[in-house]
């Protein structure tokens, strides 16, 4: 009788560890990427009584509970924050704190310090890649993950053109001396602008056509000589000279007035295989232009985009990817060991973490503009709390009843 009162003492001590644990679900109720604890009750060793052969086995109360953490998907929802990410599926973001130890999180809450680290809310520095590959302009991810900083208030240099193409029609039904202009504007090293008209002339043969490259001679120290050339349709209106195969007509723009590095303009008349320039019984006209020059810019603002991506925008309209957040994915996350700030690191349990970009090795995917929520569900919490809160209760209840007996029994002396 007298071992009821240990067994109804742990029983209080495990269902107010059990309450605690639901009250720290409930406090997280609005905490972003939250995951939610369960405890998990076990009984202690039972004693036989009697024979010894287990006829009568009384139990020594419930051991002190475990607490597992379930890494469930929690639902996600669209944020005003330009660099808020959530996480749909496994995985964390890794994060290194002011000490330098390496944690992991799924709060998505992102901000940028005045030194241009990307930051969670609690000021953990984002981990992930922001070497850029100088020929194709990629973020470079086969290296270590490093602090990824963010540029801020830098001026973009400016991109020299180097080709420009029109789409355009000129009308099959034009008698001969007949003049159709079109323009572009192109740049130099200095990221200065430059018009280059292009004049066709129609000629006196059948489906051809005279074409005079031109650049305003106040852009140069030198008057400029025009780029000059025929082009041929056939009688389909297909342009046939110069074909796909010939090389294109190069404008070559020399001794420019503003100092800047000369021009090698290549006109492409053809995407592909597929002709740009057709001869039709329609007015001239173009269509389409393009060249692939800029001016410089400044950095108008940059933002978190969906795969984990760092979008940094120009106020040429321009968007250039400057970084790449890393993804962290672990076998057992419920091992992992919670450390505050939405923060957990590793136990000697957790198996070691495989990085990598997102959606890939298992790895969830990264959703730019989102924050996942807390898994934290009010209605089943309430609901364990009242349970929880009975079980206390009758055990007080044992622990009352034993006390009572054990005067009756002291009572037998007298």
């Amino acid at each position: 009788m007298f071992t009821s009162f240990s067994t109804a003492l742990s029983a209080l001590s495990a269902h107010s560890t059990a309450i605690d644990v639901v009250g720290n679900n409930l406090a997280n109720l609005n905490t972003p990427g939250f995951k939610t604890s369960v405890v998990s009750f076990h009984d202690l060793v039972t004693q036989s009584l009697g024979a010894g052969l287990g006829e009568t086995q009384v139990g020594f109360g419930v051991g002190r509970p475990i607490t597992i953490r379930q890494f469930s998907q929690g639902a996600i929802q669209s944020s005003t924050g330009a660099l808020d990410a959530a996480i749909q599926g496994d995985g964390f973001f890794i994060v290194q704190d002011n000490a330098g130890a390496i944690l992991y999180t799924r709060g998505g809450n992102f901000q940028v310090d005045k030194a241009g680290n990307l930051l969670t809310s609690t000021g953990e520095r984002i981990q992930g890649w922001t070497e850029i590959d100088p020929v194709t302009g990629k973020v470079i991810t086969s290296g270590a993950i490093n602090n990824i900083t963010v540029p801020i208030g830098t001026l973009k240099a400016p991109t020299p053109s180097s080709a420009f193409s029109f789409d355009l029609n000129l009308n099959a039904a034009a008698e001969a001396g007949s003049t159709f202009s079109t323009a572009i504007e192109v740049y130099d090293s200095l990221g200065n602008s430059h018009v280059v008209t292009i004049t066709f002339t129609k000629a006196a043969a059948a489906n051809e056509w005279n074409y005079s490259v031109t650049v305003p001679d106040a852009d140069l120290m030198a008057p400029f000589t025009p780029v000059t050339g025929a082009i041929t349709f056939d009688a389909a209106g297909k342009l046939t000279s110069p074909a796909a195969s010939d090389p294109m007509p190069v404008v070559n723009i020399t001794g420019l007035a503003d100092g800047a590095n000369d021009l090698s303009l290549t006109w492409n008349l053809y995407n592909g295989a597929a002709p740009r320039l057709t001869q039709y019984a329609q007015p001239s006209s173009v269509s389409a232009n393009a060249q692939n020059g800029s001016p410089a810019a400044q950095l108008v603002r940059v933002g978190l985009a969906d795969g984990g991506k760092i979008l940094a925008q120009y106020s040429n309209g321009e968007q250039a990817v400057v970084g790449q957040v890393a993804m962290a994915s672990i076998r057992n996350p419920e091992s992992l060991i919670a450390v505050g700030n939405n923060n957990y690191q590793l136990s000697a349990r957790s198996a070691l973490p495989a990085i990598g970009l997102p959606g890939t090795g298992g790895r969830g995917s990264i959703i730019g503009g989102a924050v996942e929520y807390s898994t934290v569900d009010i209605a089943k919490e309430f609901t364990n709390l009242i349970v929880l809160q009975r079980g206390y209760q009758a055990n007080t209840r044992v622990v009352t009843a034993v006390d009572e007996l054990s005067q009756e029994t002291i009572n037998l002396k007298r």
